[in-house]
């Protein structure tokens, strides 16, 4: 269901519409929850994405796929003990939403140090878009530029206000924001995760 408002559009995202896709590297099963390929690619496939945003669990320790060219993010929704080693050093996912950042190309093997675990992923191409992942706490707010933006409850049913217009958002459902000029998201309970996609402005020369 898409609505209008204040120069944005609202679409409504109901799990019955995610897709199920196998890794890259065919570890594991990915929820497509929001994604945008490049034309002439089929939705779902490994090649042609601009942006995707997903969940997923990691239920084994093993090595993550490569995804050379793009910028990733990731959250920990659900169980605890997640850590990323790197050739640099860990990266310590182990607190619930916490964001990390790192490069697709980095190498990575996870670590699950008390049993399996759910993740929510953002990813985009560098050369096209910018990307950024949030988990405001009740009572917290986010300020959000033009562009893209996914507002997802991920564990339990979420009210927010989006530039003080009240919504709630069921949990599993989630929320695309089509905007043309920055807004605010206030969460007024429980913990929303805001996806943002953001073009990159290419200049000639």
């Amino acid at each position: 269901m898409k609505s209008s408002a204040g120069g944005m559009q609202l679409t409504a995202l109901d799990p019955a519409s995610y897709r199920h896709m196998p890794w890259k590297n065919g570890g594991g099963v990915t929820i497509d929850i929001a994604a945008a390929m490049l034309p002439g690619f089929a939705p779902g496939s490994w090649e042609g994405i601009v942006w995707r945003f997903s969940r997923t669990a990691i239920v084994t320790p093993g090595a993550f796929s490569d995804l050379s060219g793009y910028d990733r993010q990731l959250v920990l929704v659900s169980g605890e003990g997640l850590v990323l080693g790197t050739p640099v050093g860990e990266i310590d996912v182990r607190q619930p939403f916490r964001p990390v950042r790192f490069a697709g190309e980095t190498s990575i093997v996870s670590r699950i140090e008390a049993g399996p675990v759910e993740v929510v992923n953002l990813i985009g191409d560098r050369s096209r878009v910018a990307i950024d992942l949030s988990c405001p706490l009740s009572g917290a707010t986010h300020a959000c530029p033009a562009g893209i933006h996914i507002v997802y409850a991920a564990t339990d049913s979420c009210e927010l206000a989006i530039n003080d217009k009240a919504r709630e958002i069921s949990a599993g459902h989630a929320m695309r924001i089509d905007a043309g000029e920055s807004f605010a998201v206030a969460s007024r309970l429980g913990t929303v995760i805001v996806a943002s996609v953001i073009p990159v402005v290419r200049t000639s020369g």
